[in-house]
């Protein structure tokens, strides 16, 4: 039933256990050195990023910042514009009152008045002409203040025909 070992075979058995965990155990090994390596490789690596992603999040915030002077002075600068725009367009009111009071029947001051109209019309100011009343609000459409029925937009503009036939 059970078999007896002699000395030399349990020996040679542990010499060839030892051989074999000796290999198993520097194969472990060798694999934890090259693992450890890839590590620190790889924590270095981390590092780097680490760093690049802190600069380019600084840059980001910048470019951000600079998006909003950039957009803030735009607004400013259009604001100004617009303000320059609008008083020319009133000293060209003013002479133009002056020119038609001082030479009502001249064709260049009738011209002018033209001119000032449509600028003021541009500008959105009042104290120009009156527009022909059409019916059409411009703001009505832009921001409406009940569902719009574009057919009959259209049919009060003449711009669509009766389709009765």
């Amino acid at each position: 039933m059970f078999k007896r070992y002699s000395e030399k075979q349990v020996k040679a058995l542990v010499q060839r256990l030892k051989e074999e965990y000796s290999a198993a155990v520097a194969r472990q090994q060798e694999i934890c050195r090259e693992l450890k390596e890839e590590n620190r490789i790889l924590r270095s690596r981390l590092s780097v990023l680490e760093g690049q992603r802190g600069e380019v999040s600084e840059a980001l915030m910048r470019a951000v910042a600079e998006g909003e002077r950039i957009k803030n002075d735009s607004v400013k600068e259009a604001a100004e514009e617009s303000k320059e725009l609008e008083l020319l367009a009133e000293k060209c009111r003013i002479l133009c009152t002056r020119l038609l009071e001082k030479y009502p029947d001249e064709e260049d001051c009738a011209d002018f008045k033209v001119f000032t109209d449509s600028l003021y019309a541009r500008l959105g100011m009042e104290g120009g002409e009156e527009e022909e009343d059409t019916g059409f609000r411009m703001e009505d459409v832009l921001d409406p203040k009940q569902p719009l029925d574009l057919e009959e937009l259209c049919r009060g503009l003449d711009l669509m025909g009766d389709d009765e036939e």
